[in-house]
């Protein structure tokens, strides 16, 4: 995992844009849960792909923790008030889009209630923290970056959902820091 975070903050472009998504806990049918969604069609580099809620900053936004529950709130109906930030994960550059993203943490003590913007979101989803955390979900895919290296990346097959690219890398470090708890 280190070697493929190297690659990808290897060579950042200075005018990259500054962005958040929101990693939200909360209960989910007598588990621990975790809200993804899967975007749109439309003419763009994320089309159709499975993500966490979040996107760009912008000027009238206090901090990028401030704009992933901002854009939570707007793409998925997330309440700001309800979420209780506990912190961020290694922020990562995401060379198709030019976006530097920061992982922001957060839990609520109830399960949101869900009001996707049809604009951003074709589909809410939800996981259960086990099932993410499950080694039998999780599989290595080999990609080709433009640089001519090719990668084994993190894959994560959950409810018929098949969750890659930044998203899972995101979800791997994750992982990774819940299992050093258990």
């Amino acid at each position: 995992m280190s070697r493929i975070r190297e690659l990808m903050s290897s060579s950042i472009p200075e005018d990259a844009t500054q962005s958040s998504v929101l990693i939200l806990f909360y209960p989910f049918e007598e588990h621990v849960g975790l809200v993804l969604m899967l975007r749109p069609e439309y003419p763009g580099v994320h089309s159709g792909q499975i993500s966490l809620p979040g996107g760009k900053f912008e000027e009238n936004d206090d901090s990028l923790i401030y704009t992933a529950l901002r854009e939570a709130r707007e793409e998925i109906g997330i309440d700001p008030r309800q979420v209780q930030v506990i912190g961020q994960l290694t922020e990562m550059y995401i060379p198709p889009s030019n976006f530097m993203v920061t992982p922001v943490v957060g839990y609520q003590t109830s399960r949101p209630v869900f009001l996707a913007d049809p604009k951003e979101v074709a589909a809410i989803i939800e996981i259960k923290l086990d099932d993410l955390l499950d080694d039998g979900n999780k599989m290595m895919k080999e990609i080709k970056l433009s640089q001519g290296y090719s990668l084994n990346v993190p894959t994560y097959y959950i409810n018929d959902n098949v969750i890659w690219g930044a998203t899972a890398m995101i979800l791997s470090e994750l992982r990774e820091i819940v299992s050093e708890m258990y």
